[in-house]
């Protein structure tokens, strides 16, 4: 919602902790157009928003390997339950949330899935963060389910911020501190 100025602060300070001179720009610009092009496709086949291909850039910066100290592992950060639940294998053998594509497609049944609860992808963002018991408990104790109004821990709460930040100096790196030799290349894959 734009002319909120508590939203407008949140905004600022989310796209002042994600600009050039706190992330390593760079990086993320070279991670996202290697694997945009995986991520956009699968996405669209499954009708979610192309803005949440910027999730693993929020949770991971793209880089593989991540394993949070909770057990969430991928550019997706899947708990092993949850991805098991969405077809991945997850064994001693064989960890599918590190396979971007197998992982981008459950994440897309997941995004879908919360989706038919919540029919708000602000609050499916929200969802994929914090869980979607956690935010249904929210919701129904609050009486709210504004995103922007529900008083949420400091994470969940900066989540959505966080993912409209990313996306920003992703798109637009020169109006926060960074120059692209070729920007376009990370625009939307074009098969």
């Amino acid at each position: 919602p734009l002319g909120d100025e508590k939203i407008n602060y949140k905004m600022r300070r989310a796209l002042k902790a994600n600009s050039f001179r706190q992330l390593q720009t760079l990086k993320l610009h070279q991670r996202a157009e290697k694997w945009f092009p995986v991520i956009e496709p699968v996405l669209k086949k499954y009708g979610i928003p192309e803005d949440f291909k910027y999730v693993p850039l929020v949770e991971t910066g793209m880089a593989h390997g991540k394993v949070s100290p909770k057990g969430a592992a991928g550019l997706w950060q899947f708990m092993p339950q949850t991805a098991r639940s969405y077809g991945l294998k997850v064994n001693s053998q064989v960890d599918e949330r590190t396979n971007v594509y197998l992982s981008t497609v459950a994440a897309a049944k997941y995004l879908r899935d919360l989706y038919k609860v919540f029919n708000s992808w602000t609050l499916v963002a929200a969802a994929y963060n914090v869980g979607e018991g956690s935010l249904q408990r929210q919701i129904n104790k609050q009486g709210e389910d504004n995103y922007f109004r529900l008083k949420l821990n400091r994470e969940t709460g900066r989540y959505v911020y966080s993912l409209i930040s990313m996306k920003e100096v992703i798109e637009k790196p020169e109006k926060y501190g960074y120059k692209i030799n070729n920007p376009r290349k990370l625009m939307a894959y074009q098969p």
